[in-house]
């Protein structure tokens, strides 16, 4: 069975296997302190436009999700963020179990809006008996597969400088983002406008780890205390800084990132000719599809695709596409549900 039920079910890339395999029996520095993790540290510091960012690597998106939250929030203090979005729905209460409450805002395209921020201090204004917000946390691309704009990533800038607010950015598919047609905010903007972020490389084509960029200086201090602490210090750390300076010395993360949507596309629009309906318009990697529950029977059957949710007859599924998804699955794809729709 074909899978198609996220970006991250195949090993890695040919370039970063080969690397990590030609560097095997090398010695190096532990915990980051190597020559491939300074090499990776530059090459995105070059990429974002900040040579004064520091960078470190972490495993795996719920890891660094955790730390930032650590690093960022004294013990009355919250975090909000859309009511789609990673840490509040699939990762098991791991921000709530540090004592932190999360603070979720509607929205049916999965973003975090202004407004949406300001409804939230809003409704927390009546200190100290109420959490204090303090962090706004968004996903690019989002967990429904939009995209912010750099327009809407400059407002939330905006509106978090006005009110003391940290803005962080869950980059796990940043690179589905930066690829996907349309979009207009480069790395750089993500920098300008964000205090932290990170670039996910387990769902573009590592074979794990996450790259977190710090800008804010107030939280670069004693930031690798806390990432010991919370059980994020990588001993053989250089395995991670090749994987990122292997996706970034020659653009490699933004080839991968881009095959991923190309495929992804393809399906949409031969999805789209066959009167499939999409929860949202998704320019990105993930295509969320409606269907009855027959067809969604019967694509199952045949596909691994993640379902979401049944409601009032309909199945909404997730088909996920990947920097190895080959064309020749999306051809068998687009065939199988022309027989379901007929």
């Amino acid at each position: 069975m074909t899978l198609f039920i996220n970006d991250y079910s195949e090993g890695c890339h040919e370039s970063i296997l080969e690397a990590l395999t030609k560097t095997n029996r090398e010695q190096t520095a532990g915990y980051g302190f190597d020559p491939y993790c300074e090499e990776a540290r530059e090459l995105i510091r070059r990429e974002i436009g900040c040579p004064e960012a520091d960078v470190w690597f972490l495993s795996g998106g719920t890891q660094t999700n955790l730390i930032a939250a650590a690093a960022a929030l004294r013990p009355h203090e919250a975090v909000m963020g859309a009511e789609t979005c990673h840490l509040f729905v699939h990762e098991t209460g791991a921000i709530e179990a540090t004592g932190h409450k999360v603070l979720v805002i509607p929205d049916p395209e999965g973003k975090v809006r202004p407004e949406g921020v300001l409804q939230v201090l809003r409704e927390h204004a009546a200190a100290p008996h109420m959490v204090k917000p303090r962090m706004v946390y968004i996903s690019q691309s989002t967990e429904v597969g939009t995209v912010y704009t750099k327009a809407e990533l400059q407002a939330l800038h905006r509106v978090c400088r006005e009110h003391d607010l940290l803005l962080y950015l869950d980059g796990a598919r940043l690179g589905a983002a930066l690829a996907a047609p349309g979009n207009d905010a480069t790395l750089q903007d993500v920098a300008e406008c964000c205090d932290f972020f990170y670039i996910g490389g387990t769902k573009n084509g590592a074979m794990m780890g996450e790259a977190m960029v710090i800008l804010n200086p107030e939280l670069k201090r004693d930031f690798l205390y806390i990432v010991k602490q919370r059980g994020g210090l990588f001993a053989k750390g250089r395995l991670l800084g090749l994987q990122f300076s292997t996706l970034f010395r020659e653009g490699l993360y933004y080839r991968l990132a881009r095959h991923a949507n190309v495929q992804a596309m393809r399906i949409r629009e031969g999805f789209a000719a066959l009167g499939v309906r999409f929860l949202v318009d998704s320019p990105t990697n993930q295509q969320f599809i409606l269907l009855n529950e027959q067809q969604a029977a019967a694509l199952q059957a045949r596909f691994g695709v993640d379902e979401q949710w049944r409601k009032d007859g309909d199945v909404c599924l997730r088909v996920c596409t990947s920097w190895a998804t080959e064309p020749a699955a999306v051809d068998e794809l687009l065939a199988a549900m022309r027989q379901i729709m007929a």
